[in-house]
């Protein structure tokens, strides 16, 4: 608890910080170490704090605090107290990897251990065949959308490359995506491809129509996941990623229509089947996805 809440202060200092500069100057880049360096591809373990990431840092510690503080009460006579905490704090630490990250690597890294942290703490019961099953649904599905996210990082790199800019750190791809325009593959313009790939990994995360499925079978997990998992944290990973990814998806229109029709027909079917339930955590989980 106090980890999460020191995290928290920070972030508030951060964001102090941040809203004292210019509005031009609130985008800052802290480098830590080069993880990768080829003749094409550089890729550096290093954070980007700007408006958009720093909100979400606020979130992330200022629930995910909260939601520790809950558990120590609620988990309070479980065997598996000490799993159970650290299982919470990596979650809050691969989900923090993901909206620091200033390149699409190091996202990825982040995005595969927030799915492989919801897998470890919606079967946290184990023993329980349902709570394990819910575990195994939720990890699966994640990987499908995960599939099209990586395929959609893949096709973005492949597009900077042929166009001279090899690149996966978000402020080199806004500042040349716009070389993009005019490349295809077959009739279908790179952009568009990429977009949909991109939000297929964010119907995953974010439980969008068709990869919603894992949602409410997650509510298998002790109440404190539901929390973090489903109203604070995973749920916006996709969210997260498209707003980063703005610059891309502001050049293709059909993507822009795609995600804009997904998003109100899941809301809405969501929220219907969400009448039909007479579980109140089945409630939650549809009112979630809507």
């Amino acid at each position: 608890c106090g980890a999460i809440f020191i995290s928290f202060l920070i972030a508030v200092g951060c964001f102090y910080e941040l809203s004292q500069l210019e509005p031009a100057a609130r985008s800052i880049d802290l480098k830590w170490f080069t993880w990768l360096s080829t003749q094409n591809l550089s890729a550096d373990v290093a954070f980007l704090i700007d408006p958009l990431s720093i909100v979400m840092v606020l979130v992330i510690t200022g629930v995910g605090f909260l939601i520790h503080l809950y558990s120590t009460g609620y988990m309070n006579v479980d065997p598996a107290f000490p799993r159970f905490f650290s299982y919470l704090n990596l979650f809050c630490f691969a989900m923090l990897i993901l909206v620091l990250a200033n390149n699409l690597l190091l996202m990825f890294v982040g995005w595969e251990g927030v799915g492989l942290c919801s897998y470890l703490l919606i079967g946290f019961w184990y023993d329980h065949k349902p709570n394990a099953t819910a575990g195994m649904k939720a990890f699966v599905v994640n990987r499908v959308g995960d599939f099209g996210f990586l395929l959609g990082v893949l096709i973005l790199f492949w597009g900077m490359y042929s166009v001279g800019h090899a690149s996966v750190t978000f402020k080199e791809l806004a500042a040349n995506s716009h070389l993009l325009q005019g490349l295809m593959i077959g009739s279908v313009p790179v952009v568009t491809i990429i977009c949909l790939l991109l939000f297929f990994g964010a119907t995953g995360k974010s439980a969008q129509i068709p990869l919603y499925v894992w949602l409410p079978d997650a509510m298998a997990g002790p109440t404190p996941v539901s929390a973090l998992i489903h109203a604070a944290t995973m749920v916006t990973a996709g969210v997260y990623m498209i707003g980063r990814m703005n610059f891309l998806f502001t050049m293709s229109p059909t993507a822009l229509t795609v995600v804009a029709v997904v998003g109100a027909v899941t809301a809405f079917f969501a929220a219907t089947i969400g009448f039909a339930q007479d579980d109140i955590k089945k409630v939650l989980a549809y009112s979630t996805v809507s």
